[in-house]
């Protein structure tokens, strides 16, 4: 074969999305029902999972990475009565990642309207991550076994954007340099109207949900996270992990500062502080939803072989 044709196709396989290329590690779409297969680690108070939920039930429409309009996922809860500060996390059993890869998912948090303040304790946190042992609750007020990321459902706090690893048992702080919004405080790099986040939000909730809970009136304010669906990234290079909502990248973090507790990934839910919803409707409006979850290994690495096949090519031309 002649060098400019292995070229020509070599040129072609780049233009072709490199993770296409790589087979996943890990596949959960929740069509079929996987409780068996997940572990829940619970916190001080109550929490839930569901992990076979029919979120039309509650007026969400089908998740962007769904095939068929199907609306199977997973559902969790936390504080929802206790009155206690907690959360929980869940992870799937037997999984362990290493090297570099992708997390990708389907995420929407949704809150108990009307919004855009919300209802009753509608402040929670949905929570993701990677590199825990799968052991142990992952939550702000627990000891931290695994670098994740949190955002408020409703943009109810002065801190709605978030990162927690071993390193930063409490979070970490703006002026820490993780957050792409910047170092700054005022206002601060992690909060919903930091203008970074002016593309997030300003959402009215489906009008099937608002049908089925009239409360559910009004609109999320610009930059809160919830009532929306959105394509979730933790990419995994190196040291370097970074955190992205469809192409927008909200956190990088340095892992070489700290060890990961194992190599799982996590979901979970929190509440932000010790009071629990007086809102009858809380159980069917105060949630994390995660659905179509995969992990595949970094494109990058196919990237590098085709690049090292090409320089064979040059070497055997040249010969």
């Amino acid at each position: 074969m002649k060098f400019t044709t292995h070229l020509a196709t070599f040129v072609a396989a780049l233009a072709l999305p490199a993770i296409s290329f790589a087979a996943p590690l890990y596949v959960e779409n929740f069509e079929v029902d996987p409780t068996a297969n997940w572990t829940l680690n619970g916190g001080p108070s109550d929490e839930s999972a569901d992990f076979f939920f029919d979120y039309s039930t509650v007026g969400i429409p089908s998740a962007p990475n769904s095939t068929g309009g199907t609306t199977r996922g997973m559902k969790l809860q936390a504080n929802l009565s206790g009155g206690i500060f907690s959360g929980m996390s869940v992870s799937p059993n037997g999984q362990s990642f290493s090297g570099d890869y992708t997390l990708k998912f389907d995420w929407w948090g949704n809150a108990n309207g009307p919004f855009p303040g919300g209802g009753s304790g509608s402040t929670n946190l949905s929570t993701f991550g990677i590199g825990t042992a799968g052991a142990s609750a992952q939550w702000p007020g627990g000891v931290q076994d695994s670098l994740w990321f949190a955002a408020t459902t409703e943009g109810g706090s002065s801190v709605d954007y978030r990162a927690y690893s071993p390193a930063a048992g409490t979070g970490y702080t703006a002026p820490s340099g993780v957050f792409a919004a910047g170092t700054g405080t005022s206002p601060d790099a992690r909060n919903d109207i930091h203008p970074y986040y002016a593309g997030i939000g300003g959402v009215t909730p489906p009008a099937a949900q608002t049908l089925l809970f009239p409360q559910q009136t009004g609109a999320t304010s610009t930059g809160a996270a919830g009532m929306q669906w959105h394509e979730v990234t933790i990419a995994k290079s190196g040291d370097i992990v970074t955190w992205s909502l469809g192409s927008k990248l909200i956190a990088t973090v340095d892992s070489s500062t700290f060890a990961f507790g194992g190599g799982n990934i996590l979901f979970g839910h929190s509440d932000i502080n010790a009071g629990s919803s007086t809102d009858v409707n809380d159980v069917n409006l105060l949630f994390t939803l995660i659905d179509n979850v995969v992990v595949v290994p970094e494109p990058g690495t196919f990237v590098l072989c085709l690049l090292g096949a090409l320089g064979s090519l040059f070497v055997r031309r040249r010969s």
